[in-house]
């Protein structure tokens, strides 16, 4: 008799998101919400929570077209606080369907991705730079890691993702480099006290690779859709 070999089991994800609504002025809106926990350090550029720190959850919150207030970092702190997300955390917003969402991972590397393509171009333009208030549209990267990075590789994870959009926008059809309004956040565990950091998150380091396939696989996904 041959003994039967059991199925692989899919990988515990790192990254669970979610899926919210909510009801705005009388407009149907959703969010994708991840309660990371404790024992997380992340860099991001969202409106609420940027910067490097520990954070315990992150909120992609969709909003209307016509969005006006000029307090995004309350409206998102409120929001997360609604949805039962407690102590520090990313708040990032976009018009786009966040429902539609790409989501990938890569030895052992995560990343969700969604992506409001209305308003793109290229990052080098001729247009005159202004001082504005975040709108929405957007594509907000998240990723995960399951292993401690120094300041220096968090930054560096920051360029790989972003250039791995780049790259799925192109290989999805879309001739521009993003919107004016991209934001990404990457976070990494907290270290035990014995625990090597990990000083690189370049393309071509093990967990930048991983990075980088991760949302390239994203981001096309959440393109497509």
């Amino acid at each position: 008799m041959t003994a039967s070999v059991p199925p692989l089991r899919p990988p515990i994800s790192l990254l669970p998101v979610q899926q919210l609504t909510r009801l705005e002025d009388g407009e149907r809106l959703h969010s994708l919400l991840w309660q990371a926990g404790n024992g997380w350090r992340m860099i991001s550029s969202a409106v609420l929570g940027g910067g490097i720190g520990v954070r315990s959850w992150v909120l992609n919150a969709q909003v209307s077209h016509g969005y006006q207030r000029t307090d995004p970092h309350r409206h998102l702190a409120e929001l997360a606080r609604e949805a039962g997300a407690h102590g520090p955390g990313v708040g990032l917003m976009t018009a786009a369907d966040v429902r539609a969402y790409g989501h990938a991972h890569d030895g052992g590397a995560e990343a969700v991705a969604t992506a409001g393509l209305g308003v793109r171009g290229w990052a080098a333009s001729p247009r005159q730079g202004a001082a504005l208030a975040p709108t929405p549209g957007t594509i907000n990267i998240v990723v995960a890691l399951p292993v401690p990075l120094t300041d220096a590789a968090l930054v560096n994870a920051v360029a790989t993702a972003t250039e791995a959009k780049v790259q799925a926008l192109l290989d999805a059809g879309f001739d521009c480099s993003g919107t004016p309004t991209d934001a990404v956040c990457v976070a990494a565990r907290i270290p035990d006290s014995d625990e090597e950091l990990h000083a690189f998150a370049g393309p071509r380091s093990l967990w930048g690779a991983r990075v980088a396939r991760a949302v390239h696989h994203a981001v096309g996904a959440a393109a497509r859709l």
